[in-house]
């Protein structure tokens, strides 16, 4: 499983209050949620995502709350793989669980720039600038966490276990 896109770049501890502010949390349509994400630390963000686009960020990726809504917006946007120094505990486990592919790779948060075309590998680890050459090996999934995001989420990888 691969996704290729452009890079949408932010800092540290983006926050799940900055992914999806409180105040928008009235409704339970991810649609409707998907269209407020990022917008208080980058408004073109959900007018210029495109499908399998990718967001690389520093340290502590989606640290505060422990809302799901943060890794369900981002995927909702069409978002196809978060790059992160690190993420918060929570928000790394709550991606999964939604089927939201993160990968956690120092290097590549680093020297990957906005706007860069990269692609990631699932199944190896391997994520590509494309725009640059240069290749970063980042931990892949073990078979039955790429299983779940394949599936689309946890719930959706049990229904399928039925």
């Amino acid at each position: 499983m691969k996704t290729t896109g452009h890079v949408f770049k932010y800092a540290d501890n983006v926050d799940t209050d900055v992914i999806i502010p409180a105040r928008y949390l009235n409704t339970p349509n991810a649609a409707e949620l998907a269209l407020h994400c990022m917008e208080d630390i980058d408004k073109e963000f959900v007018k210029k995502v495109q499908q399998g686009d990718v967001i690389v960020a520093g340290w502590n990726f989606g640290c505060g709350s422990s809302r799901e809504h943060a890794p369900l917006v981002i995927k909702t946007c069409g978002t196809g793989c978060v790059i992160a120094k690190s993420f918060a505990r929570i928000f790394y486990r709550n991606a999964i669980n939604i089927g939201l592919p993160i990968l956690e790779c120092p290097e590549a948060a680093e020297e990957i720039n906005a706007g860069d075309d990269v692609t990631v590998d699932f199944d190896t680890g391997i994520i590509t600038d494309n725009t640059t050459g240069k290749t970063y090996k980042s931990q892949a999934f073990p078979p039955f966490i790429q299983n779940i995001i394949e599936k689309g989420g946890l719930l959706a990888s049990l229904k399928d276990n039925d």
